[in-house]
């Protein structure tokens, strides 16, 4: 995989703001790093080259060069020419060996027949073996372990950082698989800036956001509000999301900064089931929030900061009922309370040049209640609690960095993580970067990832099992990648062999009757990644990525081939990007076994009609092919969208 962005390629390239909970270290000596703070790019040469700053894979903004493990970054200008109100879509396209299921327009749900099942190099995340984070922030929930994907809206990104692989040394558990980091909006100059997206197409769907950014002196701020809704494709598969973000900074001095936020998002959605065997009343109600705090510090040799961070979920569901198969309604409805709350500190030392080490501490507790109210039936009236638990877990870690010399750079880590019910996990990992003659860039790393189990899988609903232990998995990797003709062409490959052991499995239960959650399972994945991009001129722009996966042991939701291709043209008051998306060997279910194969063909344009004003529409599926990501869920067709944008 390449190291670099490789859609910053709309219009001449800004520099990419920071979160504040994150600061900075001084430039490298042997290799250096881009500005990071606000810069004018006005009078830059269109193929300018600014290098990628990231700031997921180690707890300062590093030179992404410099770092062992992969990382993709998908900046703002890719996620506005997306058009997608969801951020989930962005990624599938743009990072080869992501994908994410889906069951129809708009909107992803929980619970039975649920998509939004985020995969990377075949580690799912609906088990918890991904993890999402908000500004470095854990985001899975505090019962169910897992990212809910309808509170990642487009309106929260400045960019987004996708880690390969297991970070679990910087992020502890659920980072077996790797990291989606949502690296937040800020404004870099003094200003007040206010957009405003609407649209409406197929299927009744309706897309708004509005954006507000102020920056006066030492004040920043953002705010936005979103409300998205659709009838769907399907009866019965109706989608509506209130979405609220809010984030405030305020630099005390030259070395001290705060800041505090606020995400909120409340949606309704029913489903149908699947086509086989329809369902009736089957309707979620699901309320997701987050809210953080920090304060951090930058005197040039030595960084830091500490952060409070607190997630929250309230969960109802009515699972439905099949009268094909002669059920009735349900008498009970689940509801549930989940929480998550967290410490982070840590600080970056420079010793001298071309070292840094980062001292961590994190503390998290999570958990929460879930019950069943029985509405109807001989138990109407009455409530039976299923879980109601917290468990805790705290770490220390080190990261450490050195530039031996101009062509190599030494990443190593060692995380010491302690559950309260577990006991304690050690978890290491290490690799090279050389940064080799003719802009050639290697990159070769070993690193280990785990999962504690969640209380879903030791505590509710059989076949749980309270006795279950830590997963693990081991990662190894090998990426190679290339900047020629001026930083016009970008090309990459990574290869990789993820071995992971103790794996949570279903199994008959050996010593009874019934299943049982058990440490039996393994994973043994492999593959490739490739991925390129041609800045063509001003105005043209293509880039191409391809993945291949193999499975010892296949999953649902994960290709065995995924092939994305586009092109973009930006020229005056003209937008208009187009993609192709191949998927070929998508296991859809293992039991039975289904797999899919299907082109899908993608149109955004935009218009600018004055210079506060812009026409914009997107088509999705314009082959109208028939498919089905999860099983018995067929897709929508050929759907169109437009709308305008306001900016002032």
């Amino acid at each position: 995989m390449m190291t670099y962005c490789f859609r910053c390629m709309a219009a001449a390239m800004a520099a990419v703001p920071l979160a504040l909970s994150v600061q900075a270290e001084e430039k490298d000596s042997t290799i250096q790093t881009a500005e990071y703070e606000a810069a004018d790019t006005s009078g830059a040469a269109w193929n300018d080259r600014i290098e990628q700053v990231v700031v997921t894979g180690t707890r300062d903004r590093s030179d992404i060069r410099l770092l062992s493990q992969s990382v993709s970054v998908v900046d703002r200008t890719t996620i506005d020419n997306s058009m997608q109100p969801s951020l989930l879509p962005v990624l599938t396209e743009h990072v080869p060996g992501l994908f994410t299921t889906s069951r129809g327009i708009m909107g992803y749900g929980v619970s039975d027949g649920a998509a939004g099942g985020i995969s990377l190099r075949g580690l799912t995340g609906g088990s918890g073996r991904m993890m999402v984070l908000i500004d470095g922030h854990p985001q899975y929930a505090g019962i169910f372990g897992h990212p809910v994907s309808d509170a990642y809206q487009s309106m929260l990104a400045e960019k987004v950082e996708v880690l390969k692989g297991p970070a679990s040394v910087l992020y502890g558990s659920n980072a077996m698989g790797g990291v989606i980091n949502i690296v937040t909006r800020r404004m870099d100059s003094d200003g007040v800036k206010t957009g405003l997206r609407a649209g409406y197409g197929s299927f009744n769907t309706l897309e708004t956001e509005l954006v507000n950014r102020v920056r006066k002196g030492r004040f920043n701020s953002v705010a936005s509000l979103s409300y998205n809704r659709t009838d769907g494709h399907r009866s019965g598969m109706g989608f509506e999301q209130y979405s609220g973000y809010a984030k405030a900074g305020y630099e005390l001095s030259a070395n001290w900064d705060i800041s505090a936020d606020v995400n909120l998002t409340h949606f309704n959605a029913s489903y149908p089931g699947p086509v086989s065997a329809p369902l009736l009343d089957a309707f979620q109600s699901i309320t997701r929030g987050m809210a953080s705090a920090s304060v951090s510090n930058d005197y040039g040799r030595t960084s830091g900061a500490a952060s409070f961070f607190y997630n929250w979920g309230n969960h109802w569901i009515n699972d439905g009922y099949t009268p094909s198969e002669g059920e009735t309604s349900q008498d009970g409805r689940f509801s549930s309370r989940d929480n998550m709350m967290g410490v982070s500190i840590y600080q970056n030392v420079r010793f001298f040049d071309g070292n840094r080490v980062t001292f961590g501490f994190d503390w998290f507790i999570y958990g929460g209640r879930a019950w069943t109210d029985y509405v109807s039936g001989p138990s109407a009236g009455t409530r039976n609690d299923l879980v109601d638990k917290h468990e805790d877990e705290f770490a220390g870690y080190v990261d450490f960095r050195q530039d031996l010399w101009k062509w190599l750079s030494l990443n190593a880590g060692l995380r010491v993580d302690h559950h309260s019910r577990v006991g304690t996990e050690w978890v290491p990992q290490a690799g090279l970067a050389f940064h080799l003659p003719k802009d050639i860039e290697l990159k070769l790393s070993a690193a280990k990832g785990f999962r504690y189990p969640v209380l879903r899988e030791m505590y509710m609903f059989p076949p749980q099992n309270p006795d279950l232990q830590p997963e693990s998995v081991w990662n190894y990797e090998f990426a190679f990648s290339q900047t020629l003709l001026g930083g016009q062409l970008e090309y990459g490959a990574n290869v990789f062999y993820l071995n992971g052991s103790n794996m949570i499995v279903t199994l008959p239960n050996p010593s009874g009757s019934g299943m049982l959650n058990q440490n039996t399972g393994r994973i043994e994945n492999a593959g490739v990644e490739l991925q390129a991009t041609y800045r063509i001129s001003r105005s043209w722009s293509a880039d191409v990525n391809y993945s291949f996966l193999h499975m010892e042991n296949p999953v649902a939701g994960a290709p065995q081939h995924k092939l994305c291709a586009g092109a973009v043209f930006d020229r005056g008051r003209w937008n208009v990007s187009t993609g192709i998306q191949y998927i070929k060997g998508l296991y859809t279910s293992v039991s039975p076994v289904s797999t899919e194969e299907f082109v899908l063909w993608s149109l955004r344009a935009s218009f600018r009609i004055t210079g506060w004003l812009s026409v914009w529409a997107r088509g999705e599926n314009l082959l109208a092919q028939k498919y089905e990501i999860n099983a018995g869920y067929p897709m929508p067709g050929a759907t169109v969208i437009g709308g305008i944008s306001i900016d002032i």
